[in-house]
C-alpha cells in the first residue's frame, strides 16, 4: 500500500521509453498559436490576458535591462503553471513532481543570473557577500554564511516546489482511498470525507498556481540583484 502512493511520481513508460517528454511538452499544445489575429476566441483572450498580467508584476521590480529576461521569465511561469494544473487532472502525470527537473530549470537559470551580475558589476554583486558596516571579525564568519545561502538557492527553489506538489498529491490519494475504503462501511463518514477531499483540491488549484508564479518571482529577485 505505501508504495501504490508512490507509483504516481514514477515516470511512466511506454516500451521502455519514459513518456516524461511528452507531459513536458503537452502544455506547449494548449498556447495559443500564432495567426494573423491577436485574438482568436475567448480562450486566447484570456490566455493572453493571464500572460500580460504575469509579464507585467514579474518586469516591475526590474529595470529595463531586465526586461530582456520577459520572454524567458513569462514562458517558464507560462510552463509551470499549465503543468501543475494538468497534473491535477486523473490518470495524468506531474513532471514538477520530479527533483531532477526542477533542479535542471532552477539551476542554470540561477548560475545565469549569477553571471550576469558578475560580467556587468561585480563589485556590487560580490558586495552582498559583505553587509555595509560588518565588525571586523564577524568578517570571515558573515561572508561563510551569505555564500552558503547563495549556493543554496537553486537547491531551495527545486525543493520548495517538488515537497509543496508531492505533499499535495500525496494528500489527495490518501483522503480519496480512504473515502473509498470507508463508503460500504461508514456512508456518512465518506460522505464529509469527499468534502474535505473537494475542499483539498480547490487548495490544491491554488498551490500549482501559487508555487509557479513563486518559483518565477524568485528568478526575477534574483535578477534583480545583479543588474
Amino acid at each position: 500500500m505505501n508504495l501504490s502512493f508512490f507509483d504516481q511520481f514514477a515516470s511512466p513508460c511506454l516500451l521502455g521509453i519514459p513518456l516524461i517528454l511528452i507531459s513536458v511538452l503537452f502544455p506547449t499544445l494548449l498556447m495559443p498559436s500564432p495567426t494573423n489575429r491577436w485574438l482568436t476566441n475567448r480562450l486566447s483572450t484570456l490566455q493572453l490576458w493571464i500572460i500580460h498580467l504575469t509579464t507585467k508584476q514579474l518586469m516591475l521590480p526590474l529595470n529595463k535591462k531586465g526586461h530582456k529576461w520577459a520572454l524567458v521569465l513569462t514562458s517558464l511561469m507560462m510552463l509551470l503553471l499549465t503543468i501543475n494544473l494538468l497534473g491535477l487532472l486523473p490518470y495524468t502525470f506531474t513532471p514538477t513532481t520530479q527533483l531532477s527537473m526542477n533542479m535542471a530549470l532552477a539551476f542554470p537559470l540561477w548560475l545565469a543570473t549569477l553571471l550576469t551580475g558578475l560580467r556587468h558589476q561585480p563589485t556590487t554583486s560580490l558586495g552582498h557577500l559583505l553587509p555595509e558596516g560588518t565588525p571586523t571579525p564577524l568578517i570571515p564568519a558573515l561572508i561563510l554564511i551569505e555564500t552558503t545561502s547563495l549556493l543554496i538557492r537553486p537547491l531551495a527553489l527545486g525543493v520548495r516546489l517538488t515537497a509543496n506538489l508531492t505533499a499535495g498529491h500525496l494528500l489527495i490519494q490518501l483522503i480519496s482511498t480512504a473515502t473509498t475504503t470507508l463508503l460500504p462501511i461508514l456512508p456518512t463518514v465518506s460522505i464529509l470525507t469527499t468534502l474535505i477531499l473537494l475542499l483539498l483540491t480547490i487548495l490544491e488549484i491554488a498551490v500549482a498556481m501559487i508555487q509557479a508564479y513563486v518559483f518565477v518571482l524568485l528568478l526575477s529577485l534574483y535578477l534583480q540583484e545583479n543588474i
